[in-house]
């Protein structure tokens, strides 16, 4: 799955150019000129890094960056610092309110795509660290560590396939994953899955699952998703 980049730069010239690099790179970008637009895309689109302006013509990139750290949907989402300063302050000040990163301008391509493939793979590491500790959606335990799942305290027995895509659905309930999504996230084990496989899987883990299989939900002509637990 392609990863997204939230990119805010006031200057044209320069967000065309960072876009066209990001873009060829594999990346989907969206991007923002303020401040303001920062942090609703932030919001609305949920990116994987955002690369920050320190400059911006609303406010400064510092605020902006504070800001996301202090929100609750993007708190967690990386945030490299992309300046014209190439000052210790400057770097200090943007480090203490919670950039992850920092990039000087001038830049080549290749710095700062390795920047952000980094910032990635480092959000990657901490991200599967955090979604091996043992989990409760509805009156589903799931532990990733031990491969595990309960129900009410129960131990029940699943397949490998069906506890990949229990984990799948249960660390964002309420999304909707379509078929492709699924196949595309559980074929990195050692059992191949295909498109018409999935729905026989989803029957049998609910099944499974007893009366809790009722969480996982049909969305016709779409996928599944695990209802929300709001």
């Amino acid at each position: 799955m392609k990863a997204k980049v939230l990119l805010v730069e006031d200057d044209e010239l320069m967000s065309r150019t960072l876009m066209r690099i990001l873009t060829e790179e594999g990346f989907i970008v969206f991007c923002a000129s303020t401040g303001a637009q920062a942090l609703t895309s932030a919001q609305a689109n949920r990116p994987d890094v955002i690369l920050l302006d320190y400059q911006l013509p609303d406010t400064d990139g510092l605020e902006v960056c504070r800001k996301l750290k202090q929100a609750r949907a993007t708190n967690g989402i990386p945030i490299i610092m992309v300046t014209g300063r190439s000052g210790e302050a400057e770097t200090v000040a943007a480090l203490e309110v919670g950039a992850d990163d920092y990039i000087v301008k001038p830049f080549s391509a290749k710095v700062l795509i390795a920047r952000v493939r980094t910032t990635l793979r480092r959000l990657s590491r901490v991200t599967e660290e955090i979604t091996k500790i043992p989990v409760q959606v509805h009156s589903i335990g799931i532990d990733e560590q031990r491969v595990r799942v309960t129900i009410s305290g129960v131990e029940v027995k699943v397949t490998a396939t069906e506890f990949r895509l229990l984990v799948m659905l249960a660390s964002q309930p309420g999304r909707t994953f379509t078929r492709n999504q699924i196949v595309e996230g559980l074929n990195g084990g050692q059992n191949p899955v295909t498109g018409r496989s999935i729905d026989v899987h989803v029957v049998s883990l609910r099944k499974k699952l007893l009366g809790s299989g009722e969480c996982i939900e049909t969305m016709r002509g779409v996928g599944y998703r695990m209802r929300d637990v709001s």
